[in-house]
């Protein structure tokens, strides 16, 4: 039996109106799969997703079920139980939100997938990793990535100017083209500065005065209730993540160090390193390998935070260098590979090497070598090896 709480917070939900706006990953998604997943950071529009389908899939509400594992009412229910009461009541579509929330909830999804002839679409955090629960689970759900909003949503956003997604390769070959057609419509630098300080989730919309407070509570609830529920990471441990999330933040990539980062954190480097690895899973960091050659007994891994945003909340005078480089590895990482390089700041697709910089810089560092570029701040439109920074958010 579903609960009355239940049953009346999923008519509330799916009544509400939905924005407008339609995420790149909307249009990419294949419906017809009958068990769907949706992972991303929290914020970055997962629930809205499967609302905006679940609204244009012309089910009656009445065949529709929104569960979000996270609410109070959830409190010892059982999944398998819960799908098993709607599918006998006619139902079609089921909802889950938070899975990471429900207790054994692989073992459910591949019994409800088994038995009832149900779509479930269900979202949990950026750390959900469904081939380290099952590989029975893993072969039947089909998992997507959501990743924060691009410069080019967000200009789309702001100004419903639908710019078209640029790949890389003609990126690095046009890019004064795009660049020019582009800076006659709008002034993308403009753009770009608002969105590096709150334009990266989707709910900036909903309030810039509070954005900050909402922000630090996506880390926040990340670190405390995410990483917790899914790792079991001890309580007075959850300090130590937030404090390397503050050296990264105020610490330039190049003065940090395994032995700065432990005394600092105070813990060990193999601790150290799987607090990383959590983080990063949870999209709050970037831990990049070196290229080939490139790992260092006494270097860790080049750590920059996920996204400039997080900068605004984090710390109080953000390094410069470490918020462009931020944005360049959100905007590519989504799609290509992305590691740290000696002879420039990154290494993309082990082909192209970047340098991520001020307008001011010159090409000294990269000019001998073919596949080398200068993605540079404060430049509009570029030319031949220097290319605008901005312009690496029309990836996606």
């Amino acid at each position: 039996m579903i609960n009355d709480i239940l049953r009346q917070t999923s008519n509330f939900i799916l009544a509400r109106s939905v924005p407008s706006y339609r995420r790149f990953l909307l249009d990419k998604m294949d419906f017809s799969d009958r068990l769907i997943g949706i992972r991303g950071a929290r914020g970055s529009g997962k629930t809205t997703i499967m609302l905006q389908y679940a609204h244009s899939s012309q089910l009656s509400p009445t065949k529709i079920l929104y569960l979000s594992c996270d609410h109070p009412a959830m409190a010892g229910e059982d999944l398998l139980t819960l799908a098993q009461t709607f599918y006998q009541e006619g139902g079609k579509l089921l909802l889950l939100d938070e899975i990471h929330k429900s207790k054994d909830f692989g073992s459910a999804l591949k019994a409800i997938y088994d038995t009832f002839d149900l779509q479930v679409i269900f979202s949990g955090s950026s750390a959900l990793q469904l081939t380290k629960m099952s590989a029975d689970l893993s072969r039947r759900a089909v998992m997507f990535h959501l990743p924060i909003l691009s410069l080019r949503e967000y200009i789309e956003i702001e100004t419903g100017l639908n710019l078209p997604v640029i790949p890389l390769q003609s990126l690095l070959q046009s890019h004064q083209e795009v660049a020019f057609e582009i800076t006659q419509k709008i002034r993308p630098i403009e753009y770009f500065r608002r969105y590096c300080e709150t334009g990266a989730y989707p709910f900036y919309q909903e309030s810039l005065e509070n954005y900050p407070l909402k922000l630090l509570e996506v880390i926040n609830h990340t670190i405390d209730v995410d990483l917790t529920s899914l790792f079991h990471i001890d309580s007075n441990k959850l300090d130590k993540l937030k404090k390397i999330l503050y050296m990264v933040c105020s610490t330039p990539p190049v003065e940090l160090n395994k032995a700065k980062i432990s005394s600092a954190v105070g813990t060990s480097w193999p601790t150290l390193a799987k607090y990383i690895e959590l983080m990063q899973s949870a999209d709050l960091l970037y831990s990049l390998r070196g290229g080939s050659g490139m790992r260092a007994v006494n270097k860790p891994d080049k750590l920059l935070l996920n996204n400039p945003n997080l900068f605004q909340v984090l710390c109080a005078n953000p390094n410069t260098g470490s918020l462009r480089e931020s944005f360049f590895v959100s905007q590519l990482s989504y799609q290509h590979q992305v590691h740290y390089h000696d002879q420039g700041d990154f290494l993309v697709n082990d082909q192209y090497i970047f340098e991520v910089s001020g307008a001011q810089k010159k090409t000294t560092q990269i000019q001998h070598q073919d596949q080398a570029f200068l993605a540079l701040d404060d430049l509009e439109v570029g030319h031949k090896k220097r290319i605008p920074l901005w312009l690496f958010g029309l990836l996606y």
